[in-house]
């Protein structure tokens, strides 16, 4: 199959402009210098992405480390004018770089085009930021001397990205680390290669035409460069790089710690954003019907697959039924299918390896005392002769007074475990008590039941929402979680520093030399 066959067959390809990418070929699965990226809805293949080098990957370091040595110096508001160029390329292409969002990880046309858009808030937002990379002044307790502290670039920064925000995430990180003087170095995940590339390209096509920045003998697209292979030619040797002083790491706890302990042995720093076992706690005062709506998208959004997404819910044991009563309904009414397709609700699982670790954490349940009220295994083989990768969302009742040791894991995938609590403080009892600590939420009417929640004893989350689920969340904030999670922030608020180095500064405009702390020597 021809590169031109792929461009008729996916259209796509050739409206964001990568139908001629030199990454792109066809899809031979002989090839082992080539991964197939696949359709999860179909099964088939869209095209092939040829696997860079362990050597390409040291020319890629080289080109960033080089554009950076320039780019560090260009004026911060400067940087941030190109990125809001970034922006509007964003907009201009919204619609099919969010199909392809949807085409190649599966999620539901809505939520491809609302990751898009996540792109174009977060270029927004540091548009705005390049302007507000402040530091602080102190007063310095000698005479005639001025303290401060400044922000400076870091460097290039290692970008890791799961397939399930294959765009959002990389926004996130390159550009709010571009306004702040940084060049990015981009390892996506091969599940979605080709929402990478597309992505990647609308960058570098910017950097390629803007008239701002233009250094001598240099390509300024390098600021953004995408590197794709394996972990054993491109993650480890990327990780274990000393050229790259930050890596900024979003997937598994099992290849968090993996990052930390090699970027670690080097001093180096790293932003974590992993896993989350994500609950949240009802109340009797709640909202039932926000509760509902708030856990429909909250488990069964992305078909489970965000890293937000609700797998624990925790009710008070004198509306449970109610609530079960409520869920069950909805959930029969969820229409599961092809993404692109606007009545579809749920798309299909990453591929067949997702659809067979939830098959195994529902037998796990059922060994363990839990009761599947909808879906489960017989879910899963009611759509197991439909092509793609299909399953049925489930809930799964836990016996009372019981934390099995499967809802302590994170399963990527649908599964919804229901606990019924006696009260908010066995409530968070079970939501603390888990490795992870992404995102939580109550719902109540109380304010004394809210703020218990919020309060340093309440929630051990890094996210804490009260009557909205725990996916969702808006780039404004910072976003990561504590414990397992990794403890990184991204997106919004101060999340900013991490991408660069400070240094405070003390001048002296006096005639004398006073030491601090009226230390004497010499005199």
């Amino acid at each position: 199959m021809s590169v031109a066959n792929l461009t008729a067959q996916h259209p796509l390809l050739a409206k964001l402009g990568i139908a001629n990418h030199p990454l792109i070929c066809a899809p031979d699965s002989a090839n082992k210098s080539i991964s197939i990226s696949f359709n999860p809805t179909t099964g088939e293949p869209i095209a092939g992405v040829r696997l860079q080098s362990r050597a390409e990957l040291d020319g890629a370091i080289a080109r960033c480390d080089a554009i950076f040595q320039a780019w560090r110096s260009c004026p911060a508001p400067q940087r941030g004018e190109i990125v809001r160029l970034i922006g509007n390329e964003f907009r201009r292409l919204k619609d099919p770089l969010g199909d392809l969002v949807s085409l190649e990880m599966g999620k539901i046309r809505t939520e491809g085009l609302g990751e898009v858009q996540e792109a174009i808030d977060i270029a927004d937002f540091s548009v705005g930021l390049a302007r507000q990379l402040y530091g602080l002044s102190m007063h310095s307790e000698r005479a005639r001397h001025r303290m401060y502290e400044q922000w400076h670039p870091l460097g290039t920064i290692g970008i890791i990205t799961a397939f399930n925000f294959p765009c959002a995430v990389w926004a996130w990180n390159a550009l709010v680390a571009a306004v702040c003087g940084d060049t990015c170095l981009w390892k996506p995940s091969l599940f979605t290669p080709l929402v990478a590339i597309a992505t990647n390209e609308i960058a570098r096509k910017v950097m390629t035409e803007q008239q701002i920045f233009r250094p001598e003998g240099l390509d300024p697209a390098d600021v953004f460069t995408l590197i794709i292979g394996t972990d054993e030619h491109v993650g480890e040797p990327m990780i274990a790089d000393r050229r790259l002083p930050l890596i900024s790491a979003t997937g598994s706890c099992r290849m968090g710690r993996r990052v930390a302990q090699v970027v670690g042995a080097r001093l180096g720093r790293t932003l974590l954003e992993l896993g989350g076992n994500n609950a949240i706690i009802v109340q009797p005062d709640a909202d039932l019907d926000l509760v509902t709506r708030a856990v429909l998208f909250g488990a069964v959004g992305t078909a489970g697959q965000r890293c937000t997404t609700t797998r624990r819910l925790l009710v008070h044991e004198s509306i449970i039924e109610q609530l079960l009563t409520r869920l069950a309904k909805a959930y029969k009414t969820i229409p599961i299918g092809d993404p692109l397709d606007s009545k579809t609700l749920m798309g299909p699982l990453v591929d067949a390896r997702a659809v067979a670790g939830m098959r195994a954490a529902i037998e796990r349940a059922v060994a363990e005392g839990c009761t599947i009220l909808c879906g489960g295994t017989e879910g899963i083989d009611r759509l197991a002769k439909s092509p793609g990768n299909f399953v049925e969302p489930t809930i799964i009742r836990v016996p009372k007074g019981k934390i099995p040791a499967i809802t302590r894991e994170e399963t990527f995938a649908p599964i919804l475990y229901v606990f019924s609590v006696a009260s908010l403080e066995d409530a968070l009892v079970i939501q603390n008590g888990v490795d992870q600590g992404l995102s939580s939420a109550i719902f109540t009417d109380s304010v004394r039941s809210a703020e218990r929640f919020l309060a340093a004893h309440g929630s051990d989350c890094g996210i804490a929402n009260v009557n909205i689920g725990t996916s969702g969340a808006e780039i404004g904030g910072a976003f990561g979680g504590e414990k397992d999670t990794g403890g990184g922030r991204e997106s919004g608020s101060d999340s900013w520093k991490a991408y660069m180095r400070r240094q405070t500064c003390t001048i002296n405009w006096g005639g004398d030399l006073p030491l601090a702390q009226g230390i004497r020597f010499g005199e």
